[in-house]
């Protein structure tokens, strides 16, 4: 039997606050509502907070007597419940105005150029310094002995892969399904020992699961942390957003995920903070249980990670922030406002404790478009809380915008039978503008994501940071576009620019040199009485100007001579570049085509 409950509780004596002798009447408001007082919420300590005028001090000693014995109320016992108040009036908090500088090179870089800024020369000589050391610790008898050269042709043809999508990786070699593209590169059988041998770590040094310092990402981490500082070194824009994303995955792995919303269920999870534009500014892959800095607030697991993906950026510069309600609370967002980050996401009701927004069956009698606002002063950030209802009811909290000014929006009316005016929140209207980038992201990496099966668990992800690297640098290079006055028009596609960073990966200061055996008589037989196809592409600028392997061979035939403004017929062709140049003392085309 509980005690209190049977003799009573002991009433305590009142304190009585004595009036200082230099107040005035009009200090002293007996007519002030309930709503004109706005509680502050102490994150550290609860000497401010505010007492509303009807709760008696036994009430509250009965509430902290149950913060005490609630284990799920945590270390800090301090935490008041925000007090929220009805929004008669329109808001008029300005909106505030973004400080920072976005820097733009101007200059448009060749696509090849773009993917070296991710994957650099000491990325490269790193992982084939990794690969021949499994080579070696696998088959000392076999090595591997991998170049830098080999390992950029594998990469390129990884892509080429990823373009042309066949369903195994042996039909590219196939007399049926040949590629010449991947095929002319390299033998079939050294492009699979590259990629059984594949490896970025040592595994003498990986450390068990009994050691403080064991990593789940050991295998890849050279990798990570070699680009996650090229991604946080792009200049960010203002509007930033923070959501999940899934690399598809079904085999064996303890770091695998199912998300039944999402349309790839299973796979591994990755955490971005990313640009409105889908630009990539930072990313966690989730292992589970994550070590978070101890210079950072601790709010929560899924709090916790917008605080880490944030770190990288600038502080007091008016950022916005976009997620969604997995991570969304009033803790998130009263700490990224004292950073100078301003934040909009949806909320979940059971996140907004005393809030009491109104039921959707409620909005739902009163029509689409109606809506709700509270807000609520924490420390001294101001909460707006937004609940409106369209086909259903969807609730924003945000630390700077609320429902004013009103917008219209098309909506189909099923009763009807047409298109409807709907009123929608400011709020609603910004969120829906500016959430999408990871989305965006991920829709561009899946148009043309690499599928290469493999029994190692970490190649998918290495794959899929491949595919991430090629979209990055194609936003980069639209964004270049777009600020020097390109027209839309001229700007290169993802296929034409993956496929240009694969043709420079492949022939890029490498010796043109044919591998593999030679075609059977048959295959050349059709060859030569095959019709005469369309004209040889030139190769992209890199691959032209490399001085590298550039030889003249004569040609069975003539054929026009590819200098622009040249009439010649020469049978003169670059080995390489495989086009038909002039090369007589009149006239030099071969040597001005590789030098302009």
């Amino acid at each position: 039997m509980d005690t209190k409950v049977f003799y009573g509780r002991k009433r305590k004596d009142l304190h009585v606050r004595e009036i200082p002798s230099d107040s005035e009447d009009s200090e002293i408001d007996s007519n002030a509502s309930d709503e004109e007082l706005i509680a502050e919420q102490a994150i550290g300590g609860g000497e401010d907070e505010a007492i509303d005028d009807d709760e008696t001090v036994e009430d509250q000693e009965d509430q902290e007597d149950d913060q005490e014995n609630d284990p799920s109320h945590g270390r800090s016992n301090s935490t008041q419940t925000p007090r929220w108040k009805t929004s008669h009036i329109p808001a008029s908090s300005e909106y505030p105005e973004w400080t920072g500088i976005l820097q733009h090179s101007g200059d448009i870089q060749s696509p090849y150029r773009y993917f070296k800024r991710f994957f650099s020369d000491d990325l490269i000589e790193s992982i084939v310094q990794e690969t021949n050391l499994f080579s070696v610790q696998q088959n000392p008898a076999k090595p591997l002995d991998l170049t830098v050269d080999e390992l950029e042709q594998f990469l390129g043809t990884v892509m080429y892969m990823s373009l042309f999508r066949l369903p195994a990786t042996r039909m590219y070699w196939s007399r049926s399904t040949r590629v010449a593209q991947v095929a002319d590169v390299m033998s079939l059988t050294r492009w699979e020992a590259i990629k059984r041998c594949l490896h970025f770590n040592d595994n003498n040094s990986l450390p068990t699961r009994e050691m403080p310092n064991f990593d789940e990402l050991y295998k890849i981490r050279p990798l990570l942390d070699h680009i996650l500082p090229k991604l946080r070194e792009i200049p960010m824009q203002e509007m930033l957003c923070v959501d999940e994303q899934m690399v598809p995955f079904k085999g064996k792995s303890r770091i695998k995920q199912y998300l039944p919303s999402k349309p790839k269920k299973w796979g591994y999870k990755i955490l971005l903070l990313c640009g409105s534009n889908g630009i990539p500014y930072n990313l966690e892959v989730f292992v589970g249980k994550a070590v978070h800095p101890p210079e950072l607030a601790d709010i929560g697991a899924s709090g916790n990670v917008v605080l880490r993906l944030a770190e990288p950026i600038p502080k007091h510069q008016n950022f916005k922030m976009f997620f969604d309600n997995w991570f969304t609370s009033v803790k998130l967002m009263h700490v990224l406002a004292q950073q100078g980050i301003h934040c909009v996401g949806t909320v979940r009701l059971n996140r907004l404790p005393g809030s009491c927004m109104a039921k959707e069956e409620d909005l739902k009698k009163a029509g689409r478009g109606s809506f709700q606002e509270k807000t609520a002063l924490v420390g001294s950030t101001e909460l707006h809380a937004v609940r409106w209802y369209d086909n259903r009811s969807v609730t924003l909290l945000s630390t700077y915008q609320g429902a004013q000014p009103m917008s219209q929006v098309d909506r189909w009316d099923k009763r009807q039978k047409k298109v409807i005016q709907v009123a929608c929140p400011a709020v609603v209207s910004t969120y829906n503008r500016h959430m999408g980038g990871v989305d965006l992201l991920d829709s561009l990496i899946a148009l043309y994501r690499i599928h290469i099966r493999s029994k190692k668990w970490y190649h998918r992800l290495v794959f899929h940071v491949i595919d991430l690297v090629v979209v990055t640098s194609w936003l980069l290079y639209r964004q270049d576009c777009v600020e020097s006055g390109m027209a839309r028009g001229d700007h290169m596609a993802l296929y034409a620019f993956k496929s240009e960073v694969a043709q420079s990966l492949c022939k890029f200061q490498k010796e043109g040199k044919k591998r593999g055996r030679p075609s059977g008589i048959a295959q050349k037989y059709e060859e030569k009485k095959r019709r005469q196809g369309p004209t040889a592409p030139i190769p992209n600028h890199d691959v032209r100007l490399d001085k590298t392997s550039h030889w003249p061979i004569m040609a069975d035939k003539k054929g026009r001579c590819r200098v622009p403004g040249c009439r010649g017929t020469p049978k003169v062709m670059c080995g390489k570049c495989n086009v038909h140049l002039c090369f007589t003392a009149q006239s030099n085309c071969f040597m001005n085509f590789h030098m302009e």
